[in-house]
């Protein structure tokens, strides 16, 4: 059983790579604090009294869940409600800032030179933005093996597919991503 502490502790080490997930899936910072929010309370309300080590999988799976339900209820809502005030908004996609949300980590970071730092910025929002150009389903299983760092039966679980198709998302998503980003020339 996880004690309130431990509970606690799990969702704020989970909070920011959550948000992060939503976010490309979803692309609006907003909704992705609603999907991340919603998910948090239904894991505490309904599976709070499970041991701590289930937590990581059963969060996941909610969180997918909860971003599946998003894109549920958004095809409902613009098959019943097509107004103009969604034609406004269509050329806003939330403008997540993947540099504001990475922590300093050490020292040496913290002096790079002015020019570093740019090609830094320039690399990640590239890379950010072939990730959001990714089909849904790859890029969940992308997210969930190589940035949660779940591994195949973990992602296969809280995807609700087989460990086949994880593999087979992960290995689709890992090419088209470094084909896009030779043909931007970023080598990693």
């Amino acid at each position: 059983m996880a004690t309130e502490q431990e509970l606690s502790d799990f969702l704020k080490s989970v909070e920011k790579r959550a948000f992060k997930r939503s976010v490309y899936h979803v692309r609006n910072e907003e909704s992705a604090l609603d999907i991340v929010q919603d998910s948090m309370m239904k894991l505490a309300e309904h599976y709070g009294h499970k041991p701590a080590a289930e937590l990581p999988m059963l969060f996941q799976r909610i969180l997918s869940n909860c971003t599946l339900d998003w894109f549920r209820r958004q095809k409902t809502r613009n098959a019943l409600f097509s107004n103009m005030s969604d034609f406004d908004s269509a050329g806003d996609d939330g403008e997540f800032d993947l540099l504001e949300t990475l922590n300093v980590q050490s020292h040496s970071e913290q002096t790079e030179s002015a020019e570093s730092s740019t090609q830094r910025a320039q690399t990640l929002l590239g890379i950010e933005m072939e990730i959001q150009e990714l089909p849904t389903r790859q890029r969940e299983a992308f997210l969930m093996r190589y940035w949660e760092e779940l591994d195949v039966a973990e992602t296969a679980a809280a995807m609700g597919c087989s460990e086949g198709s994880v593999k087979t998302h992960c290995s689709r998503a890992v090419q088209a991503l470094g084909k896009a980003l030779r043909a931007k020339g970023i080598t990693l």
